[in-house]
């Protein structure tokens, strides 16, 4: 397969986060590489949600391998890490569900097995600024990809691409906090996965995409018919009984994404 879309770059954006929760039980979840244009120069990031992070015993990361910058579809490369928890940075403000891990050392580790990683990371530049936030419709399409329940091309290792569009306007800070809501069949295993805001009207190979957001939480409506924002689990037990999803994905904006960058960039550059 020739990468040579937008739509092809997206499967190799994202990273298969694979864990075993302190319970014992397995979960999954999605993180991204995001390539950072800052004036100390480029650098690449993994980026996931801080509660895939929190309460894991042991946890991996799954690439495609490349071999001369062309990916090897099926070609799997499980990075595990030691001590995974403490492995990322997490964001300043604790009810801010981000954390991020550079990229480098990772792919040094992989670089000493032999092995050469294939990813597309998303430009920072993609994320709106003021005035790109405002200019936005308060309905637009939305795309995001990942690890829906834990599905994905087993074989080729490519992750589910999804369609959804925004329930509430993006422009706005949803309850006063930097996110919106997306109305998108979000399930455990999308926590982490980047989410687009499609640009112009052409067709998707050459359509431009706004990085608009990560997918943080779900909204379930409980027994007592309250419907209340969780995050959503990484674990792929089945969801209790008393609780049903709606497809309300709450997605932070990626501004936050850039803020936690940042805040790397400054504690280990200082």
């Amino acid at each position: 397969m020739r990468v040579d879309s937008t739509a092809k770059r997206l499967l190799f954006s994202t990273v298969r986060v694979d864990t075993v929760l302190d319970d014992g039980s397995q979960g999954s979840g999605t993180a991204f590489v995001l390539r950072h244009h800052g004036p100390g120069g480029v650098a690449d990031f993994v980026v996931t949600n801080r509660h895939l992070v929190d309460g894991v015993r042991d946890g991996a990361l799954v690439f495609t391998q490349a071999r001369r910058a062309v990916p090897l579809l099926g070609c799997r490369f499980e990075l595990r890490i030691e001590q995974f928890p403490s492995a990322w940075f997490v964001h300043p403000d604790p009810d801010v569900d981000l954390a991020v891990v550079p990229l480098a050392p990772l792919r040094a580790a992989a670089a000493s097995e032999g092995v050469e990683l294939y990813v597309e990371a998303i430009d920072s530049r993609l994320i709106p600024d003021a005035p790109a936030w405002d200019g936005l419709d308060a309905l637009e399409e939305v795309l995001f990809v990942g690890y829906p329940s834990g599905v994905w091309d087993q074989v080729n290792l490519m992750p589910i691409l999804r369609r959804g569009s925004t329930a509430t306007p993006a422009m706005l800070d949803f309850e006063g906090r930097r996110q919106f809501l997306i109305d998108a069949a979000v399930y455990p295993g999308s926590s982490g996965s980047p989410v687009f805001i499609e640009r112009g009207q052409s067709r998707l190979a050459r359509r431009e995409l706004w990085f608009a957001g990560v997918v943080s939480a779900v909204f379930f409506r409980e027994e007592a018919r309250r419907v209340v924002p969780a995050p959503i689990p990484a674990s792929l037990r089945a969801p209790e009984l008393d609780t049903e999803m709606i497809d309300l994905g709450l997605v932070l904006k990626s501004d936050l994404v850039l803020e936690l960058v940042q805040a790397y960039l400054a504690r280990w550059r200082a």
